[in-house]
C-alpha cells in the first residue's frame, strides 16, 4: 500500500482491510500509530511461555495500528445471507477454490530465516484470525484475482490486503491511510482514485484494487524488476527504499530487500506477505485450515447512469441498504457522488434485475425532493447543510449562476429518502458509531475552539492523546478544526467532569422534526443512542416518525456548557 501497513488487527467491517500508504511521490515519510493492534492484544492476553511472548513482540515489531470501525458486521448473519454468493448451475470446474488459483500463481521464493518464521507462527497460532479475514474477502476476492491475472502480476499480491488492512475496505489508519488497499490521499489522486464529499475512491474496492495494482506495476518498473524492493516500496515509499538501496551500495553491502536498513515496519512487511503464502501454498503439511472462497463470480458492475440515493438502489436490488453500502464502500454518504463514478456493485445474482427496474426509472426520480422556501438568514451554504447535500448539487438542480438566492424564492433540493441513521455506513454515522462506543462511565462532548490541541485536551480531561484521537477516529498527530465536536469519556465525573459535579437531570418530551436521527438527537441533547433507545423501547431497525415523541434525560448543565 502506499504508505504503512499491518499484518494482524482489529477487523472491522463485512468486507474488511487495512493499511497504510507513504511514499516518495508526496515526498512524506511513513508515519506510526501508536494505538495497540491484534499483535499486541495477543501477546498480552493469549501468550504464557517467554518464548511465545518473544515471539509475538518479534511478530509484532513494527506493525501499525489498523482500526476496523465496523467490526461488529462479521457477525451480522442477516447481512452475511445478503451477501452471500448464490448458487447458480454451471459446469463442473478443474478449480472450485478461488485461493488455488492464487496458489498456481505464486512465483516468489520463500526463504529460510527468523524474520519470515516468526511471521509465519504467528499465523498458524491464529487461525481464527484468518476466517474473519477470508470473510470479508469472500465478494472480493474473485474480482482481485481476476484483475491480477488480466496483467500478469505476481499471484502473491492477492494476499497484499490482508497485510494492509485485513481486507476491509473502512479500515483507516493514522487518519491518513484508508481502505483496503491503504492509501493516503495524495498517493491516491495520483493514482485515480478521487476524494470528494460525496465519495472516497480510496474505500471504493473496484477503484482501490485498479490504482494499487497501477503502482505496483510502477513501483517494480522503477526498481527493475525487483518485487521485493518494489513492495517495501509500496509500504514506506520508493524514495526510502532507494535511498537504502544507495546507501549499501556506497559501502559495498549487498542490495536485496533482506540486506536493506529499513524501517522496522517494512523490515516486517514483506515477511508477512512471504509468510502467508508460504502457508497457503504448504497448508496441508502445517495442517492449517484456509476458508475457501468459490471460484465464481460474485459481484457484478453495474452502471446506473447519473446520482442515486442507497436507500432507493437497495430497494430496488430487494437488498438492505448496510448490505448495499457494504459492497459499496466508497459512498461516503445517503447517495451516490453527482459527478460520478455512476457505478454500483451488486450481487451478482441480482444485477440483472436491478438493471432492467432501474432503466424504467427517471433520473429525477432516483432521488427524494424538497420544495424549500428561502427565508430571511438563508443562503445556500446553510441549506445545503440542512439538508445534508452541496451547494453545488442545489445550483446545479436549479440552474443557479451564483450563490445568490432571494426571500420568498423556492429551491429544489435532493434529500435522503431514510431517516440518516439508517445508512449506517455512511462517514458520518461510522463516526457517530466511533464516538457513542461506551469506553466509561460518562460521555462529555467538546466543540473545538480555536487554538485547541489534543495535548492540551489531553491534559484538561486527564486522558491520554491517544486514547482522545481513538475516541473519535482520529489519529495522534490530526490536526483539529474550530467548530468539530469531539467526545471525551470519563470513569469519574466529580473529579474529571467538573462539569458534572453539580448536574442537574430533567425530563424532557422532544418532538422529532423532519431529518431528525437517532445519532443528531443523541448529539443535540450529549445523550447516547443506546440511552434514546432504552427509554422509549425503541427498535432500531424502524424509522424514526416526524411528529413522533421520545423521552428523554439529560443533565441541563451539560446542554448549556455544550460548545
Amino acid at each position: 500500500m502506499p504508505l504503512k501497513l499491518s499484518a494482524a488487527l482489529p477487523l472491522l467491517a463485512v468486507l474488511g482491510l487495512s493499511g497504510c500508504q507513504l511514499t516518495a511521490l508526496t515526498g512524506e515519510e511513513p508515519k506510526h500509530n501508536d494505538h495497540a493492534d491484534d499483535f499486541a492484544a495477543t501477546c498480552e492476553v493469549e501468550h504464557v511461555s517467554q518464548q511465545d511472548k518473544l515471539d509475538c513482540d518479534l511478530a509484532n515489531e513494527g506493525v501499525i495500528d489498523v482500526i476496523h470501525p465496523n467490526d461488529a458486521l462479521l457477525d451480522d448473519e442477516l447481512l452475511a445471507e445478503e451477501l452471500a454468493v448464490a448458487e447458480t448451475p454451471s459446469e463442473p470446474e478443474v478449480i472450485t477454490d478461488v485461493w488455488q488459483r492464487v496458489n498456481n500463481g505464486f512465483v516468489f521464493a520463500v526463504p529460510d530465516n527468523d524474520r519470515l518464521a516468526v511471521q509465519r507462527r504467528w499465523y498458524l497460532r491464529h487461525p481464527e484470525y484468518m476466517e474473519r479475514v477470508v470473510k470479508r474477502a469472500r465478494p472480493f476476492l474473485y474480482y482481485i484475482v481476476e484483475e491480477i491475472e488480466k496483467r500478469d502480476m505476481p499471484m502473491e499480491l492477492a494476499l497484499l490486503p490482508i497485510v494492509e488492512s485485513a481486507f476491509d475496505p473502512f479500515a483507516y489508519s493514522h487518519g491518513r491511510a484508508a481502505g483496503m488497499w491503504q492509501f493516503i490521499p495524495g498517493t491516491a489522486k495520483r493514482f485515480g482514485m478521487e476524494q470528494t464529499w460525496w465519495y472516497d475512491g480510496r474505500r471504493d474496492v473496484v477503484a482501490s484494487t485498479q490504482g494499487a495494482l497501477d503502482y505496483l506495476a510502477y513501483l517494480v518498473k522503477y526498481f527493475d524488476g525487483d518485487w521485493l524492493h518494489a513492495l517495501a516500496a509500496y509500504n514506506s515509499g520508493e524514495g526510502r527504499v532507494a535511498r537504502a538501496i544507495r546507501a549499501n551500495k556506497q559501502a559495498g553491502k549487498p542490495i536485496d530487500f533482506w540486506s536493506l536498513r529499513l524501517p522496522k515496519e517494512t523490515r516486517a512487511y514483506v515477511p508477512k506477505l512471504l509468510a502467508l503464502a508460504d502457508i497457503l501454498a504448504n497448508k496441508e503439511a502445517y495442517e492449517f485450515t484456509w476458508p475457501t472462497v468459490d471460484n465464481k463470480q460474485a459481484i457484478a458492475l453495474v452502471d446506473i447512469g447519473s446520482q442515486v440515493d442507497l436507500a432507493f438502489a437497495a430497494d430496488l436490488a430487494d437488498m438492505s441498504v448496510k448490505a448495499l453500502h457494504a459492497l459499496n464502500p466508497g459512498f461516503n454518504r445517503w447517495a451516490t457522488d453527482p459527478d460520478g463514478p455512476h457505478r454500483l456493485v451488486l450481487p451478482i445474482d441480482k444485477s440483472e434485475a436491478f438493471s432492467a427496474a432501474l432503466a424504467k426509472v427517471d433520473n429525477r426520480e432516483r432521488l427524494n425532493w424538497v420544495r424549500h422556501k428561502v427565508k430571511s438568514g438563508d443562503s445556500l451554504i446553510k441549506i445545503a447543510k440542512q439538508y445534508h447535500t452541496t451547494v453545488d448539487v442545489i445550483k446545479q438542480v436549479n440552474e443557479l449562476t451564483s450563490n445568490m438566492i432571494r426571500v420568498g424564492d423556492f429551491v429544489m433540493v435532493p434529500v435522503a429518502l431514510k431517516a440518516l441513521d439508517q445508512y449506517s455506513l455512511s462517514q458520518d454515522q461510522r463516526l457517530a458509531q466511533t464516538q457513542d462506543r461506551q469506553r466509561a462511565a460518562y460521555k462529555i462532548n467538546h466543540t473545538v475552539k480555536s487554538g485547541d490541541t489534543l495535548w492540551d485536551l489531553s491534559r484538561k480531561y486527564k486522558v491520554s492523546t491517544r486514547q482522545l484521537a481513538s475516541w473519535n477516529g482520529m489519529a495522534p498527530g490530526d490536526m483539529l478544526h474550530p467548530g468539530k465536536t469531539l467526545v471525551v469519556w470519563q470513569e469519574n465525573a466529580s473529579v474529571s467532569n467538573a462539569q458534572r459535579a453539580d448536574a442537574i437531570m430533567k425530563s424532557i418530551t422532544y418532538t422529532v422534526r423532519n431529518g431528525d436521527s437517532l445519532s443528531r438527537i443523541a448529539d443535540k441533547f450529549n445523550v447516547r443512542v443506546s440511552d434514546i433507545t432504552k427509554w422509549n423501547d425503541i427498535n432500531t431497525r424502524r424509522y424514526l416518525q416526524p411528529g413522533q415523541k421520545l423521552r428523554l434525560h439529560v443533565d441541563v448543565t451539560r446542554l448549556q456548557n455544550a460548545g
